[in-house]
């Protein structure tokens, strides 16, 4: 916007310089009489205004749902915590962190030298109570011949069967401690339970571990999840099935759909606040355990009317009252406009900002950063990506 305007400093130079000068003018009066006027004669001179930038967002009418957003963590849909069913000495470590297994992949193994020894043992033993068995039921029939031909007492025919049947036990459980000492040392590998990626991984190889230590963590499932902590002012307005909008630090331009599948009904070790879990509704591969995230909840009003919420920062107070700047656009694809003042009625500070009675509408462009340096009707350029 440029501005002309005429000089008056020139204008009374000249009149104390044609005075100077009303005699017989010399060459230096009419140099310097026509130094001045060459410099602020009747030419105009043109003066930039500079525009003040400013940032905007659009007012929107709230109805019967507000938004509150908490903080919580990302995970897998399944984490597992893998360990070894017997313990003993680490032998070798095939996996590493970040690895993606498939079902049945061997990841670790331990010494199985002293169950190899266990299974041979049994092994023998159930070879040892088979041979029993084949004498008891020689021995068993040798005795009911004789009994069918009245030649041994009916008391050495019921000890032979006795011994057999006792024989065909023993093979039963030597055959069962067989399979118990084979299992043992199928136990000495550590396999994938399900496909997934291994998360953490816990020992080292020559380091001894018990039963059930830890020794990795196996992150699976096709949906990751996010644990919130919820007060417990709002955790009886949560239901299993809401809607959720869950962002992450870590992937700005991302935003992505949950729903909520678990909610808490103790308080955590933290008091006063309830997990709840949502899982996001499609899996993303740049979504990973640990992120931090926001998760937006919309909670229903108390009551059924219309509210407009606007950052404290855009309203100002003066001797007038209270007031906000609306831009006016002077275009639709107009980079500048004119500020206008708006008085305005406001209501109580929520989470969500100052509450405006009065004075604003819906589609409202409302002026959020420098509001204490605008007057009205103040020329204005609005900031790239300033609207919000």
């Amino acid at each position: 916007m440029m501005i002309r305007q005429r000089s008056q400093v020139c204008e009374r130079a000249q009149g104390r310089e044609r005075s100077q000068f009303r005699g017989p003018m010399t060459l230096l009066g009419a140099a310097l009489l026509a130094g001045l006027g060459s410099g602020c004669g009747g030419d105009t001179a043109e003066v930039k205004v500079e525009l003040r930038p400013v940032r905007y967002q659009e007012v929107v009418v709230s109805g019967e749902r507000r938004v509150r957003t908490f903080s919580g963590t990302a995970r897998a849909g399944v984490e597992s915590q893998l360990s070894f069913r017997v313990g003993g000495t680490v032998e070798s470590v095939s996996m590493v962190v970040g690895e993606t297994v498939r079902k049945g992949q061997e990841l670790a193994r331990i010494d199985a030298t002293d169950l190899d020894l266990q299974l041979k043992e049994a092994e023998a033993t159930l070879a040892q109570a088979r041979a029993s068995e084949r004498k008891a039921d020689a021995d068993y029939d040798r005795m009911r011949g004789l009994y069918e031909n009245q030649n041994a007492a009916k008391s050495d025919l019921d000890a032979a069967r006795a011994q057999s049947e006792s024989s065909r036990a023993q093979v039963t459980v030597a055959n069962q401690r067989r399979e118990l000492a084979r299992r043992q040392l199928g136990y000495a590998r550590l396999t994938a339970p399900v496909a997934g990626a291994i998360a953490s991984v816990l020992i080292e190889e020559n380091e001894n571990v018990g039963v059930g230590q830890a020794v990795a963590l196996l992150a699976s499932g096709a949906q990751p999840e996010v644990e919130v902590a919820m007060p417990e002012v709002l955790i009886a307005r949560v239901r299993e099935g809401d809607k959720v909008d869950v962002t992450f630090d870590a992937l700005p331009d991302g935003k992505f759909s949950g729903v909520v599948t678990e909610v808490g009904v103790a308080a955590t070790s933290a008091g006063a606040s309830y997990p709840v879990t949502v899982r996001l509704s499609s899996d993303d591969s740049q979504v990973r355990s640990g992120m931090a995230a926001s998760v937006d909840f919309r909670f229903a009003s108390s009551d059924e009317l219309e509210h407009i919420f606007v950052p404290a920062e855009a309203v100002g107070e003066d001797r007038d009252g209270r007031f906000v700047f609306v831009l006016e656009r002077s275009g639709e694809t107009s980079e500048d406009g004119q500020a206008g003042r708006r008085a305005v009625t406001v209501g109580d500070l929520t989470p969500e900002g100052i509450e405006v009675l009065d004075g604003l509408s819906h589609g409202d462009l409302l002026i959020t950063a420098g509001v204490r340096r605008l007057r009205d009707g103040q020329q204005v350029r609005v900031l790239p990506n300033a609207g919000a």
